[in-house]
């Protein structure tokens, strides 16, 4: 999950709520830089991160201080991971994949040994799956990119990262390896350049809980009032500049 510290308490954004805006992000990518397994493309965007439910079967949620544990403060999960793969080779070996491709992207450069040797037993399944598919490992390292890139825009959103007066963040390289960078226009409108996507403006809407105990005894109690906690929607208009 994603955890931003305000005022009144904990934001909270689960990973599947920042899968689905990257995913909405993925939707509108332009025709000409699409995979040609374009709807397993966004499924696998929009999925990337769905082994870990905060609602349900997620006991990782909370620190040893009782606060509820950022994304970049979890450290390798085999479980976890193995658990996103099984999810993905039930849908499709592509999207099994990209997963693999996501999951190394994460882990291969790790400082736990267990990950890099995770990681490097994926890399023989990616060859079996290949063969299995047909696929050419340039047409999953082309579509991976574009996973990634929507991957890294909205985590940038989520984290709250969008820059004040007018200054720009860089995103990712995406496929063609561009330097693209997002920008405010104003509070509730948002740009990039260049401009990746198919249509000139579109809005896309994310979730958020606000969790106004800032220590938990245990991960029940953290859930209870995770799901409990009032809504907000938020909502960006993503506009050419």
């Amino acid at each position: 999950m994603i955890v931003n510290y305000q005022e009144k308490g904990w934001q909270i954004i689960s990973q599947r709520a920042h899968g689905l805006l990257a995913g909405q992000f993925c939707f509108y990518w332009k025709n000409d830089m699409r995979p040609e397994r374009w709807l397993e493309t966004i499924i696998a965007t929009t999925e990337h991160d769905d082994a870990f439910n905060e609602f349900v079967n997620d006991d990782n949620l909370i620190n040893e201080n009782g606060g509820p544990i950022n994304f970049k403060m979890r450290v390798f999960e085999e479980a976890k991971c193995d658990e996103l793969l099984q999810l993905a080779l039930s849908k499709s070996r592509y999207i099994a994949l990209l997963t693999s491709r996501h999951i190394q992207f994460l882990y291969q450069h790790s400082d736990q040994k267990d990950a890099r040797e995770f990681c490097k037993m994926l890399e023989k399944w990616d060859r079996k799956w290949l063969k299995e598919t047909g696929l050419k490992k340039e047409e999953i390292t082309w579509a991976y990119a574009v996973l990634e890139w929507c991957d890294a825009l909205s985590l940038l959103i989520c984290q709250q990262l969008i820059q004040p007066e007018n200054r720009k963040i860089e995103i990712s390289g995406g496929p063609d390896n561009l330097q693209y960078q997002l920008w405010s226009k104003n509070e509730s409108e948002l740009t990039i350049e260049p401009w990746p996507f198919i249509k000139d403006s579109f809005t896309i809407t994310y979730e958020s809980k606000l969790v106004s105990k800032l220590t938990f005894k245990d991960v029940k109690e953290f859930r209870e009032d995770l799901k409990d906690a009032p809504l907000t929607i938020h909502t960006f208009q993503i506009s050419r500049r």
